[in-house]
Order: structure tokens, then C-alpha cells, then sequence
């Protein structure tokens, strides 16, 4: 599966959009991942236990997308974006999205 942010992918023509795409997760930091940030943040710096797992949800995320638009017979996804934001206090939701397609080699 070729996955792009872009419109077009060079050396491809696109023969069929088969439309809009997603994988979504929500990940929760838990109450040590707290403590442990709260006090990195006393100190400052990078809290690397919350970027691990930002990392291993987007990483998830596209997985679902790129299922998703398998199962639709897409062999490409293009404009791939992500999106994240706070549920509650302790989640996080991340969504990678996009736009499945088929194309073929020029």
C-alpha cells in the first residue's frame, strides 16, 4: 500500500477513487505515565514516555487506515493526514485519514 500526503504520486495515474479513509485510536497515558510526566515537568525537557506513545498510536492508526482502505480494494491512499486531540483528562485520540484510491504504473 503507498501511503502520500500529496494529491498525485509521481510515475502513477490515478483509475479510481474509492473514497474517504480513516483509523482511529485513543490511547489513555495512565497514572504512572502522570507521575512520571509531572515530575519531568517540574524539570522540563522531553517527557519520552508520552512521545513513545504518540508514536506507537500513529503507527496504529495508519495501520487501521491502510487495512480499511484494503478492504475497500484501494491499492494507495493519498492526502494522508493526521489528526489528535484530549478526551477527558487522559486520553488521547489520534486519526489518520485520507483519500483510498487505485492507481496504476505509467
Amino acid at each position: 500500500m503507498i501511503v502520500v500526503t500529496t494529491e498525485k504520486i509521481e510515475g502513477y495515474k490515478l483509475v479510481e477513487v474509492k473514497g474517504p479513509v480513516f483509523g482511529v485510536i485513543v490511547r489513555s497515558r495512565g497514572l504512572g505515565g502522570d507521575i512520571l510526566a509531572g515530575l519531568k515537568s517540574l524539570v522540563g525537557g522531553e517527557i519520552k514516555q508520552y512521545t513513545a506513545m504518540l508514536e506507537d498510536a500513529r503507527k496504529e492508526a495508519m495501520d487501521r487506515m491502510t487495512k480499511n482502505a484494503s478492504e475497500m480494494d484501494a491499492n494507495a491512499i493519498i492526502m494522508m493526514r493526521f489528526d489528535s486531540g484530549e478526551i477527558g483528562q487522559n486520553m488521547s485520540e489520534i486519526v489518520a485519514y485520507g483519500t483510498a484510491v487505485v492507481i496504476e504504473k505509467i
